[in-house]
Formats: C-alpha cells, sequence, structure tokens
C-alpha cells in the first residue's frame, strides 16, 4: 500500500491494538470513520461489559489513533441495539 486512505490507516492501528484487548478477554471491531472523521467502534467480550472500558476507549484507543492520525476527532462506540 503505497499511500494509504484515513480508513486503511485507522484500521491498521486498530488492528496492533487488538492483541492488547484479546489478552484481557475482549476484542474491538472497526465500524466505520464518518466524514467528520469520527471513529466509529465496537467493543467486544469483556471489554464490551467492562467497567474500565470507556477508560480503554478514549485513554487507549483514541490517544493511540489521534498521535498517528491527528486528522481524528473522536472515537466512539457503537452499541448493537436488537
Amino acid at each position: 500500500m503505497e499511500n494509504p486512505t484515513l480508513e486503511q490507516k485507522v484500521i491498521s492501528i486498530i488492528e496492533q491494538l487488538r492483541p492488547y484487548l484479546q489478552g484481557d478477554g475482549g476484542d474491538i471491531e472497526f465500524v466505520e470513520l464518518t466524514p467528520d472523521n469520527v471513529v466509529k467502534v465496537r467493543l467486544q467480550g469483556a471489554c464490551g461489559s467492562c467497567p474500565h472500558a470507556k477508560l480503554t476507549l478514549k485513554q487507549g484507543v483514541e490517544a493511540t489513533l489521534k498521535q498517528h492520525i491527528p486528522e481524528i476527532k473522536a472515537v466512539e462506540d457503537v452499541v448493537l441495539g436488537f
């Protein structure tokens, strides 16, 4: 990939973060990158019900993405409705 798109960069970083979440029994899935550069993800497994999930999302995932891709505005967890 010579010049990856913003979405490809986001997915690549999320893939690099997944093993850390999986090590704690959780996981993360990329859902979408909105036109205003908000990354939507779905926390899964232990991360979906963990009381520290919001902290992991903001201080872990969001901070890492913003560090590598300054254009990213925020990261939000998308909860599936049934």
